[in-house]
Formats: structure tokens, C-alpha cells, sequence
């Protein structure tokens, strides 16, 4: 049930980020090379800038903070659950360690640049960003919905038996 609410959550979210811009606070343009949509980076309004603002803070900034807060408390936990059986346990904990801060450096890396560019498209001067230089953040950014799950299936160890039984069976 929890789940169900984390994901209605997230969306209810993304809505409420991504509807703004249809209602007049900012607005949405062409990407880039011009192959997809995204909002409008080099609008010059204190409006566009507001909400690109908010954007970076809220969609970017925040998840961050809050992936960061939930993944140390995870290590807390398994941690705590170390200290009682120490071999096995010390080596899932350092599994999930390495998990985690390749979850989050990918997660940075798809998103982080997608960030910068966004900014120096906003605040920079007009024309700093070649829509050829554009494509490769928003590229990035739109694979993140590919790693994570990546990462998960190569690192959790229930998913490489099942592969194993798999090319034993073939």
C-alpha cells in the first residue's frame, strides 16, 4: 500500500511541475535540435525565470536531497542489522554502499548536466548553448529511466541466479 501511495505521489508531483508552463508560468518549446519539447530555457520573463527556478530547486535539487536521505537511511538500517550478524551481513552492506552511490552517481550524471545547461540557457547569454551542445543533456537525462532499473537487475543478486538458471537450462 505504501508503494502504491510513493508512486501515486510521484506522479501527483510531475503533474504539478509539468502543468504550470499550459497555464501561462513559462511555456514550452522545442528542445534542442528541435526533435522534442521542453520549456522554454531562453524565455527572458520573470516568470520563465521563476519557474525554471523552482524547477531546479524542486526537480532537480530536491530529489537529491531526498535520495540522499533515504539512502543513508537504508545503509543506517542494514547497517544496524550488521552489528548483530557480522561476515554476511558486512558484505551486503558494502554491496548495497556500492549500489547506492552508483544509483546516485548516475542518477547525477544523467540529470546534473541537463541542470547546468538548463541555467546557462536561462541566465547566460543569449545563443551560449548551440542546440547541437543541448542534445547531449536532454539525451541523458531522458536515459535515466533506463539505468535505474539497469542497475538494479545487475546488482541484485536474486536477478543474476535467474540468469545463471537460465543459460544452465539452454
Amino acid at each position: 500500500m505504501m508503494a502504491l501511495l510513493a508512486v501515486g505521489g510521484s506522479w501527483l508531483y510531475s503533474i504539478f511541475w509539468t502543468v504550470p508552463p499550459l497555464l501561462g508560468w513559462s511555456s514550452y518549446d522545442l528542445e534542442g535540435a528541435g526533435t522534442s519539447c521542453s520549456v522554454s530555457w531562453t524565455l527572458r520573463t520573470a516568470q520563465s525565470h521563476s519557474y525554471i527556478i523552482c524547477l531546479f530547486i524542486f526537480c532537480l535539487g530536491l530529489p537529491i536531497l531526498i535520495m540522499v536521505y533515504c539512502y543513508c537511511r537504508l545503509l543506517w538500517a542494514v547497517k544496524q542489522v550488521g552489528k548483530i550478524r557480522k561476515t554476511a551481513a558486512r558484505r551486503r552492506e558494502y554491496h548495497i554502499l556500492f549500489m547506492v552511490l552508483t544509483t546516485v552517481a548516475c542518477y547525477l550524471l544523467c540529470w546534473m548536466p541537463y541542470g547546468v545547461v538548463a541555467m546557462m540557457a536561462t541566465f547566460g547569454r543569449p545563443g551560449i548553448i548551440s542546440p547541437v551542445a543541448a542534445v547531449v543533456p536532454s539525451l541523458l537525462a531522458k536515459s535515466s529511466t533506463v539505468i535505474n532499473p539497469l542497475i538494479y537487475i545487475l546488482m541484485n543478486k536474486q536477478v543474476s541466479r535467474v540468469v545463471c538458471v537460465v543459460r544452465t537450462v539452454r
